[in-house]
């Protein structure tokens, strides 16, 4: 869902730049956003990381100036794409796709490799890293830090709490990650138990129909601008370690971080080592204990929201607009008359 929400959130900014763009998606079509995508779409039968032939055929079809794999893609993808003269953009959300990204064939097709995360998460360049950069020039290494969108077309969401005195939970995911099939549902349970202990709480996303509370309230799925406003309204927000976590930071809220995928209890180490988060285990009674903590501990929210505005994170809609923008200059200033 993550690298979904992040390509919908650039390509949204790339119409707001230049109106008359053409933006394509290439999707899974069982993916829970597939059929509600705003962009002309291909929709395949599983990932199109393993669908090589219907990708390259859609970008012989298509002719892109730019194509943008978000943490996913074969080689013969990324040199279809190339051979046939697109400039190409590589996003690695994960340790794995970021050292595939500097592999040295991969390094030929690359013109703009974006990192997901601030360095402080990710990682600055290593020594490694450097020394490839330097014997391929032509690449430009990015570090995204949070994506966010800031779309004042997006009407506001009237929440259903008086701002700073609700907790929000964000669960996120499109899809059950292994060994933590059951995320929702711990979220789902302990926001009934926190609703239960008197703290007004706001399901985001949630599929459980069932009675709750008036101090529970469960909304589904919403645009990123209006999740960043309830980010920046509740009194804590509780969310898993993917780039929600990341927004609720740059929105200064005080936060509790869960990992639902085997991947981010790294990225919560790091964001609690920076004093930036307080961190859960995926059970509904540590999320219950760590949202409670926080909930009345004043001082230990400032600090959260505090040390969060001295990351001074950038805003990465812009990074990739600016990156764009090069990119597009290069096409033009290349293009065969």
């Amino acid at each position: 869902m993550g690298e979904y929400a992040r390509s919908l959130t650039i390509a949204r900014a790339c119409l707001n730049r230049w109106p008359r763009a053409q933006l394509h998606f290439v999707l899974s079509r069982h993916a829970p956003y597939a059929a509600t995508v705003p962009f002309p779409a291909t929709l395949l039968e599983s990932s199109p990381t393993f669908h090589s032939a219907a990708v390259i055929q859609l970008m012989t079809r298509f002719a892109p100036t730019v194509v943008i794999f978000d943490n996913a893609g074969r080689t013969a993808q990324l040199r279809a794409a190339h051979r046939q003269g697109a400039r190409v953009v590589y996003i690695s959300a994960r340790a794995r796709q970021r050292r595939k990204a500097f592999r040295w064939r991969w390094l030929k097709l690359i013109d703009e490799h974006w990192i997901a995360y601030p360095a402080f998460i990710a990682g600055n360049l290593s020594f490694v890293e450097r020394l490839k950069l330097k014997m391929h020039t032509a690449v430009r290494v990015r570090f995204l830090d949070v994506i966010l969108s800031q779309d004042a077309n997006t009407p506001r969401v009237p929440p259903p709490f008086a701002a700073g005195s609700f907790v929000l939970m964000v669960p996120g995911g499109g899809t059950g990650h292994p060994g933590a099939r059951d995320a929702v549902v711990q979220f789902q349970q302990a926001a009934r138990a926190l609703a239960a202990g008197g703290m007004a709480t706001l399901l985001i996303g949630a599929a459980d129909t069932s009675p709750a509370p008036a101090s529970l309230q469960m909304l589904g799925p919403l645009p990123q601008s209006q999740l960043a406003q309830l980010l920046r309204e509740a009194r804590i927000v509780v969310a898993n370690g993917g780039s929600t976590l990341l927004q609720a930071i740059a929105c200064s809220a005080a936060c509790v971080a869960v990992p639902i995928a085997a991947d981010q209890a790294a990225r919560i180490r790091r964001c609690v080592d920076a004093a930036v988060a307080v961190d859960a285990s995926l059970n509904a009674d540590s999320i219950v204990a760590a949202a409670s903590r926080l909930w009345n501990d004043n001082a230990a929210r400032t600090a959260l929201a505090r040390r969060a505005q001295d990351l001074k994170l950038a805003d990465g809609v812009q990074v990739a607009i600016q990156a764009l923008e090069r990119l597009i200059k290069v096409a033009a200033d290349t293009a065969v008359p």
